[in-house]
């Protein structure tokens, strides 16, 4: 006979999904990218592109450093938490990119990195 199993009672971590849009380019787009492009976060670390997408490397590596912080629920004061533009480190281009919260899920703390 098997005994009854508890609960699971390991601590969970509350993160969002996140997308990070195109939201305007104000200079000329030498990448090739367009308003309306994006790339997904989601499950706390997998990057994701829509089929057939690309995201410039530069863009991204903009916006990589406020990811984990934008997965968050922050403070009401936190400037992060009412920020949410980013821009394109090309002056040429002038890219304006927002961080979106699209979803938030519940995961086991033990299963992040």
């Amino acid at each position: 006979m098997t005994e009854p199993q508890e609960p699971d009672q390991s601590p969970r971590t509350q993160l969002y999904d996140l997308s990070v849009v195109v939201e305007r380019i104000e200079g000329r787009s030498v990448c090739g990218m367009k308003v309306g492009d994006r790339i997904d976060l989601v499950q706390s670390s997998r990057l994701c592109l829509p089929e057939g997408g690309h995201f410039c490397m530069y863009a991204l590596q903009a916006v990589m450093p406020l990811l984990p912080a934008k997965q968050r629920q922050l403070p009401p004061g936190d400037w992060l938490e009412r920020d949410d533009l980013v821009a394109c480190p090309d002056p040429d281009e002038r890219l304006i990119m927002r961080i979106v919260r699209t979803g938030i899920r519940s995961m086991k703390t033990e299963e992040l990195t």
